[in-house]
């Protein structure tokens, strides 16, 4: 027996006697896909036009060596990732951006088509993946003055609105192809650097657009619709038009997915409070999870109490089918491998914690206000031996341990991303 299974039996053991199942939790964990998102992979560049600069309330920090130059390398620093270093079936979330010409005849974003991304679908049945898919908003001139969707000019708008058409269709697509629903995510920069003096306006003619971005009746069994907010963002730091208020009430409204981004509220705002209060009026939930680090939103996901919230809120809820778990970070100053790792990782672990938790005990408290038992019961599942049945399940898998991992990243990288 490896010191890993006599360890994983031992917390088996301690965990049997106040009631938690370890072989379920496993099993529990393994249903729980995670999308990955393909821009940390080469800095949210894309194919369209890879050395051009980001704009749009995009930036990317660093220059670590070996970014992803063309779609053959960035899918195959994905099957690295997802293949030998992650346990489980996961997704991958493509920005349309991402499109591929290979008559060589680019195409405008608003009159991208399904065959753009045939070689990302061809992969993705290949190997097992899901796919998810969003607009590309920013970083083209047709973003005027800072507007795209809720541009004033009828011209920028309906560019935008077709734009957002295609990708629905895209996505749809996607689904059938693969066989597993695609979400969809509508995310815009729009807003403006200073106050201003007309804050409606935007925001109706936000709403007026997007009836007609999502006019067209779609089988929600190949594509989801989800919208995305922001409190702000680079270039609109005093007013962005997609706020939360704005796009949860669309959302209810039209019953579409709300996505809430773990670093798109205020500081002291958590996510994983919104889900039990959002999930009575919607479909279904998307959770772009990040890590904030005061006015950034996008640092690679680590083990934080903010994290653990989200997994203990999706676990507790017992929805698994309708809240929809993908990463959404970029971080160009560390090998961007390891990002994914750390990420991917970080989010299982905070699942496999969650499901761990002694549930009965603390809920039994609770409904009969003993509240010191329900504190006591939270307290201690922090201390028990959680990560010995992590590296079971990493080992149960043939994955590296988190003390093994990064050997082969760097090994990878000397390999691979050094001639790069």
């Amino acid at each position: 027996m490896s010191n890993v299974s006599a360890a994983y039996k031992l917390a088996s053991e301690r965990y049997a006697e106040i009631g938690v199942d370890t072989a379920k939790a496993l099993k529990k964990l393994g249903n729980y896909p995670i999308s990955l998102q393909c821009w940390q992979g080469d800095d949210v560049r894309g194919f369209e036009n890879p050395d051009g600069d980001l704009t749009g309330g995009i930036q990317t920090t660093g220059n670590y060596p070996g970014r992803a130059r063309t779609p053959e390398e960035l899918r195959g620093d994905i099957d690295f990732v997802l293949k030998g270093l992650i346990a489980g079936k996961h997704r991958v979330n493509v920005h349309a951006c991402y499109s591929e010409f290979d008559s060589g005849k680019k195409v405008e974003r608003n009159e991208l088509q399904p065959e753009h991304f045939k070689n990302w679908i061809t992969w993705a049945k290949k190997n097992g993946y899901g796919m998810d898919f969003n607009p590309t908003f920013f970083s083209h001139p047709m973003m005027k003055d800072g507007f795209t969707v809720a541009s004033r000019d009828k011209k920028v708008r309906k560019f935008w609105i077709q734009h957002e058409i295609q990708t629905r269709r895209i996505a749809a697509a996607i689904g059938k192809a693969l066989g597993t629903a695609c979400v969809n995510n509508f995310w815009i920069p729009d807003g403006l650097k200073d106050v201003p003096a007309d804050r409606e306006t935007p925001r109706l003619i936000l709403k007026e657009a997007l009836d007609e971005c999502f006019a067209e009746k779609l089988d929600p069994k190949y594509m989801l619709d989800a919208v995305e907010s922001k409190l702000f963002g680079i270039g609109a730091e005093s007013y962005t038009v997609g706020s939360s208020e704005f796009y949860l009430g669309y959302a209810v409204q039209n019953q579409k997915l709300i996505t809430f981004d773990a670093g798109h509220f205020h500081p002291t705002e958590t996510i994983s409070d919104k889900l039990s209060a959002a999930m009575p009026f919607v479909p279904g939930i998307l959770l772009h999870v990040s890590r904030g680090v005061r006015w950034d939103s996008d640092h690679v996901v680590t083990i934080t109490d903010d994290l653990i919230a989200i997994a203990q809120e999706i676990v507790r809820l017992g929805r698994s089918k309708d809240i929809h778990i993908g990463l959404d970070y970029f971080d160009a100053s560390i090998n961007r491998i390891a990002a994914w790792v750390v990420g991917m990782r970080s989010m299982q672990k905070a699942l496999l914690f969650a499901l761990l938790e002694p549930r009965k005990q603390m809920v039994d408290a609770e409904k009969t206000a003993d509240f010191t038992s329900r504190m006591a019961w939270t307290e201690a599942a922090k201390s028990l031996p959680w990560q010995a049945v992590w590296d079971y399940y990493c080992e149960q898998n043939d994955i590296p341990l988190d003390t093994q991992w990064l050997a082969e990243v760097k090994a990878y990288e000397k390999n691979v991303l050094a001639k790069r």
